[in-house]
């Protein structure tokens, strides 16, 4: 029971990464304010996490015996952003650990010359500005009581470069340096800031993920390939499974990695190690 008597916001929850780190917090001991999106976004070429599916995340959460709110919002919106927090402290009376999980894989597959304005934009609004605004919204209760714990989910492509992914790389990286500066900011007042860099994570049917089915289709991987192909590029030859990230981000929301600030934590089978 590492996060017993904490209080955790996870965002992108309805399903995949966010739905498995939800999880091992509720096992933890951990109440829990769940955010999702829970409707589609016209940009985005592919079915974004319901607010159904976010229900069910808190009802498997429930089963632990944690107290579970869950909210449908944006992360590119100030409003929403600040609504959440305001309502897990409200609730809850604090936040300890925030997980920025919240983002997007496409609209992606595009040489950088050809990507439009809007396509750009809303992947970095998603992705690298979703993260600024909660931070921006939870810091100030973690400064209140001099504790907290922030963790970014980038990706290797916040550490390496992909082909036809400009907009997805740029902002998984910008993440990369907004955990260290948030680190720097906030290490004397003892909230820290890490990152979590998945590799290739498999589309688990439970938790309802199909981040890197995307991925594929946008890099005109056949679907029914995708997984040997991703999983053939890895030095374990295996993919990365979300409890696998789950337990890191866990690891780092707990007081086991109290001295840990700035860090970048690769979950990803040996893939950067190349």
């Amino acid at each position: 029971m590492r996060l017993r008597g904490k209080t955790a916001i996870i965002t992108g929850a309805a399903r995949g990464i966010g739905r498995a780190c939800a999880l091992r917090f509720a096992e933890e001991g951990a109440d829990l304010l769940l955010l999702d999106l829970g409707r589609d976004i016209d940009e985005v070429p592919y079915e974004l996490g319901t607010a159904e599916q976010l229900a069910h995340t808190a009802e498997l959460c429930r089963a632990s015996g944690v107290t579970v709110v869950t909210r449908t919002g944006d992360v590119r919106s100030p409003a929403d952003t600040a609504s959440a927090a305001e309502e897990a402290v409200a609730r809850f009376g604090r936040i300890d650990v925030l997980v920025n999980n919240a983002g997007i894989a496409a609209p992606s597959g595009t040489d950088l010359h050809e990507i439009e304005e809007r396509d750009w934009s809303v992947m970095l609004d998603v992705n690298l500005s979703g993260a600024w605004r909660m931070t921006k919204a939870v810091v100030p209760s973690m400064l209140r009581y001099r504790s907290g714990s922030i963790i970014n989910v980038s990706s290797t492509a916040g550490l390496v470069g992909y082909r036809r992914f400009a907009g997805y790389v740029a902002a998984k990286h910008g993440l990369i340096g907004l955990t260290r500066a948030a680190a720097l900011d906030y290490a004397p007042l003892r909230v820290r800031v890490n990152a979590v860099c998945p590799g290739s994570v498999r589309d688990d049917l439970l938790l309802d993920g199909r981040m890197l089915s995307e991925i594929a289709r946008s890099l005109d991987v056949p679907v029914d390939e995708h997984e040997k192909t991703f999983s053939e590029a890895q030095p374990m030859n295996s993919l990365v499974e979300a409890e696998d990230v789950g337990a890191a981000i866990l690891w780092l929301a707990s007081d086991d990695s109290g001295r840990l600030t700035g860090s970048v934590t690769t979950v990803d089978g040996g893939f950067t190690v190349r």
